[in-house]
């Protein structure tokens, strides 16, 4: 059975740092990453990593936010973080036949 669990997110100042974890288990997933949707807006990509490292990181959080990954739990360190970045963040991740999933979400408050 696929599972996707998030942690980390949390309530932060501006310009304050989060680190957001995805523990995967259940299949070997070809791409793993992160979505986030704010209120009101559509679902959005954040950032990707391939299963050999290589990622993907969405204009508006380049230089701030960083995709890694040890052994089967994927990272997001966000640095910097602004207002706008307030949104619930989705761990997503697709296996090697193409079949997709999704964690259940943790919600990510910058507010001062």
């Amino acid at each position: 059975q696929v599972q996707l669990v998030e942690s980390g997110g949390g309530l932060v100042q501006p310009g304050g740092s989060l680190r957001l974890s995805c523990a995967t288990s259940g299949s070997i997933f070809a791409t793993t990453g992160w979505f986030r949707q704010a209120p009101g807006k559509q679902r959005e990509l954040v950032a990707t990593i391939s299963i050999d490292g290589n990622t993907n990181h969405e204009a508006s959080v380049k230089g701030r936010f960083t995709i890694s990954k040890e052994k089967s739990t994927v990272y997001l360190q966000m640095n910097n973080l602004k207002p706008e970045d307030t949104a619930v963040y989705y761990c997503w991740a697709a296996n090697l036949y193409g079949m997709q999933y999704w964690g259940k979400g943790t919600l990510v408050t910058v507010s001062s």
